[in-house]
């Protein structure tokens, strides 16, 4: 986990101990950060932002600047810049 970690409501969290977080990334309540039964965990890069709920799982990547909205599943890569929401 890289400096500047904000969790401005840790409660319900969960990452994985393998999982790789960037450098001033935002992470909100009952996100989880994680794997799936083929393996791998998630790379999330530089200045990331994790809405309320949001699931990141396998050995996907998040690139810098990305924002993730509340409650999306994410088993994709999501690209630099990228928003990426549940519908």
């Amino acid at each position: 986990i890289g400096g500047g970690l904000l969790i401005p409501h840790p409660n319900g969290i969960v990452i994985h101990p393998d999982a790789k977080i960037g450098l001033n990334c935002l992470i909100f309540q009952q996100v989880t950060i994680g794997t799936l039964e083929a393996g791998g965990v998630p790379r999330i890069g530089n200045h990331v932002d994790i809405g309320a709920g949001a699931k990141i799982l396998g050995p996907v990547e998040i690139g810098a600047n990305a924002r993730i909205g509340a409650n999306a599943v994410i088993v994709k890569n999501v690209e630099s810049g990228a928003v990426a929401i549940g519908r």
